[in-house]
């Protein structure tokens, strides 16, 4: 198991007014031993209109060779195409397109979606038919995923519509595409499988909690990002992320669960939207190897 950090966690939140450059991340993360980095696709860090053409992009995948740094994921940004609203299909699978030829070029083995709209944002009676549209486009990227040899991964979370645990396993079973699979965040996953934040109708938690959780998505897990939870959301939005031992996350006993998951390569560390993030970068990555070592890997 290789470990990575998203380099989203030096350009979001508190960092937005100042943020890290992606080559300082990169040497950052390189001098912690870091066996790879999780590429942020937002501005300022590796967007597409900041490295439009290949050879752009060469110059960050030499900055990585030279660092001795693995690509673990690219998480794109889709901000500004709701796939939700039907008028914006064409423009998204473009978008997607393009993203997945900078995962290409970047070499990363996944490409991150979400649903991009907020819990909340979707009237009632178009519910059903977002979801079915969702589903559909996501079908059909996972075949150009497929065919560019990259997989295409969704991140569930508060701050994203259909994050109920019935509905994240409901996504997987109606996309029915192979290249399609489910970025397991641990923080993410507390706050929808434990505490039931942002739902849409009524709660839907797991008595089970995480354990539970995984063994519902058996099969259906095509990477993994790992950070503690306190139970709260940041900003009245989305999961806290907070530093390891801070929080509500067992995972001396998740750890094994966690290593059950087939296929997977990397375990992320994301530190989104956590003030400090930059000094807990050596001690982070020393807590995961540890669970890693205990459980024999």
């Amino acid at each position: 198991m290789k470990i990575s950090l998203g380099s989203w966690a030096f350009s979001f939140g508190p960092y937005a007014a100042d943020p890290v450059s992606f080559e300082d991340t990169v040497k950052h993360l390189s001098a912690a031993g870091y066996d790879g980095i999780d590429i942020c696709g937002f501005p300022p860090h590796i967007s597409l209109e900041a490295y439009p053409s290949a050879e752009s992009r060469r110059e960050v995948v030499r900055l990585l060779q030279d660092n001795n740094l693995g690509v673990s994921g690219y998480s794109a940004d889709f901000s500004e195409v709701n796939p939700i609203a039907e008028s914006n299909e064409a423009a998204y699978a473009d978008l997607l397109k393009r993203n997945l030829q900078m995962s290409v070029d970047l070499g990363s083995p996944t490409l991150r979606v979400d649903t991009v709209a907020a819990p909340g944002s979707i009237p009632e009676d178009e519910y059903e038919q977002s979801f079915h549209r969702i589903a559909r486009l996501w079908a059909e990227g996972a075949e150009l995923a497929q065919t560019a040899g990259v997989r295409l991964v969704w991140e569930f979370e508060p701050g994203f519509a259909f994050n109920k645990p019935a509905e994240i396993v409901r996504m997987h079973q109606e996309v029915r595409h192979p290249n399609f699979s489910i970025l397991f965040d641990t923080s993410h996953a507390y706050m929808c499988a434990v505490v039931g934040a942002r739902q849409h109708g009524d709660r839907d938690v797991l008595g089970g909690g995480l354990p539970e959780f995984l063994d519902k998505l058996q099969g259906r897990i095509g990477a993994i990002h790992l950070i503690d939870s306190d139970g709260t959301l940041h900003c009245d939005e989305t999961s806290t992320h907070r530093p390891f031992g801070e929080g509500l996350i067992d995972f001396s006993r998740l750890a094994p669960k966690l290593l059950a998951v087939p296929g997977i390569e990397w375990w992320t560390i994301d530190h989104c939207f956590w003030a400090g993030s930059w000094e807990l970068v050596a001690a982070s990555r020393k807590f995961v190897a540890g669970l890693l070592e205990r459980a024999g890997r």
